[in-house]
């Protein structure tokens, strides 16, 4: 009897033990949630449209001869007149510059039948130079480019590039984008913390994304490390931030 009384008493004793210990951990599970962090992550984003402020252009002429000499002074003579044709199309001469003179020597093929092998010999010189415009009157340097074909007429190769585009200015509309894209981030946030019945709290930490530069109504890829384009007048640009906020 006093062996069953014991035994009862132990087992009461452990159960009040297991009750308070449940008791315990669900409160101090209670306090760990009530104490933790509770933060919500978004991500904000900004575009602009805007319109390049510079084009550069550039066109390459070349001459070719036996005689290196010969080649140069043969250079020399498209170079002024295509000077003399830049001068005509009111282009300022501190817009224009000339890169250094490419020269290669050229070999051509021929094949001896008598060993029935192919053999190279010296054919002459080619020298190549590239002008280069430079300018913020986009308008008359587009009309330039296409106006080319008058030195062609005139018997002077030339092969014209395609312009680029560019944007002076591109430091001050990154800061803007990047405010633009920081008040989109808090405001996203505020709308799933109040969805949420929460209210929003203090920024816990903000990170900028890609800043990227496509053509306007383009198909072009944006891409993780960023794109720049310089193929269109007409571009938008975007910025993205990751915002963390604190939520209560």
């Amino acid at each position: 009897m006093n062996i069953n009384k014991s035994a009862l008493y132990i087992s009461l004793v452990a159960a009040v033990a297991l009750v308070a210990s449940v008791l315990i951990l669900a409160g101090g599970l209670r306090d760990f949630r009530s104490k933790g962090a509770k933060t919500i992550t978004v991500t904000g984003k900004a575009e602009r449209n805007f319109q390049s402020d510079l084009i550069v252009w550039s066109a390459s002429f070349t001459a070719e001869s036996a005689n290196l000499p010969s080649a140069y002074s043969e250079l020399k003579e498209k170079q002024q007149a295509v000077s003399a044709f830049l001068n005509g199309k009111n282009i300022p001469s501190d817009a224009i510059s000339y890169s250094s003179v490419s020269i290669s020597r050229e070999n051509e093929s021929y094949y001896d039948s008598t060993v029935e092998r192919t053999f190279y010999r010296f054919k002459g010189y080619s020298l190549t130079q590239t002008v280069t415009i430079t300018s913020n009157n986009i308008d008359a340097i587009e009309a330039v480019s296409r106006q080319i074909s008058e030195l062609i007429n005139k018997g002077i190769e030339i092969e014209s590039g395609s312009p680029r585009y560019y944007y002076t200015k591109l430091n001050d509309l990154k800061i803007e984008m990047l405010k633009e894209a920081s008040e989109d981030a808090y405001n996203r946030a505020g709308v799933i913390a109040e969805g949420s019945k929460s209210s929003l709290g203090k920024l816990d930490r903000s990170n900028m994304g890609v800043f990227q530069i496509v053509g306007l109504n383009s198909d072009e890829d944006y891409s993780w490390g960023g794109s720049f384009n310089t193929t269109s007048k007409m571009k938008t640009a975007s910025i993205t931030v990751s915002a963390t906020y604190s939520i209560k």
